[in-house]
């Protein structure tokens, strides 16, 4: 994992116009030190490669001229985990476009706070579209992950004895299921 993120690192750095703003260096075998880049608007738009994710303690920058400019950059961005957006009252109130815009990008649109931590609850979606995770209609966290090792099946014209035992009406196993939209227990 480490030489993977410092070979990234090492390429988004050569890229032009990317200038790194702080790298904090690590003494320690395999541990790397956060390191902050900055590149324009115009840059991140017109590089892929900027856009390419680095996994570890790196973070870029993009500076933006004008809010259709921040509009184009929101709109280049892959498929992320997270996406954050800090601003006042009536920045906010004014970000709906924005909004849009990563709603579509990443599993989870984050306002006035940082991503740290996941709490493990049913609204908690930990994934987003691809290449954030290979599946974007699954999460990894939350009540919700189990739904990655299913596959609905559907069992028509069945005698009741014919079916798993989880489906049967006498409830053999004495499960909690959801039967016609409501929990029997």
């Amino acid at each position: 994992i480490h030489q993977k993120f410092m070979k990234g690192l090492t390429k988004l750095q050569n890229q032009d116009g990317v200038s790194t703003i702080e790298q904090v260096k690590s003494n320690e075998a395999n541990k790397a030190g956060a390191t902050i880049l900055k590149a324009n608007a115009s840059q991140f738009i017109n590089n892929p490669k900027l856009n390419e994710e680095i996994f570890g303690p790196s973070s870029l920058v993009i500076d933006c001229s004008s809010r259709d400019e921040m509009l184009a950059a929101a709109s280049k961005l892959e498929g992320q985990l997270t996406a954050t957006i800090h601003g006042t009252d009536k920045e906010l109130s004014e970000a709906g476009d924005l909004i849009q815009i990563l709603e579509q990008k990443a599993g989870r649109v984050i306002i006035n706070s940082f991503p740290t931590g996941v709490e493990v609850n049913s609204s908690m979606v930990h994934g987003g579209p691809y290449p954030a995770t290979s599946d974007g209609a699954s999460t990894s966290v939350g009540t919700g992950a189990i739904l990655r090792y299913t596959r609905p099946v559907s069992y028509q014209g069945f005698p009741d004895s014919g079916l798993p035992a989880e489906l049967q009406n006498t409830n053999p196993l004495g499960i909690a299921r959801l039967v016609n939209g409501k929990l029997e227990c």
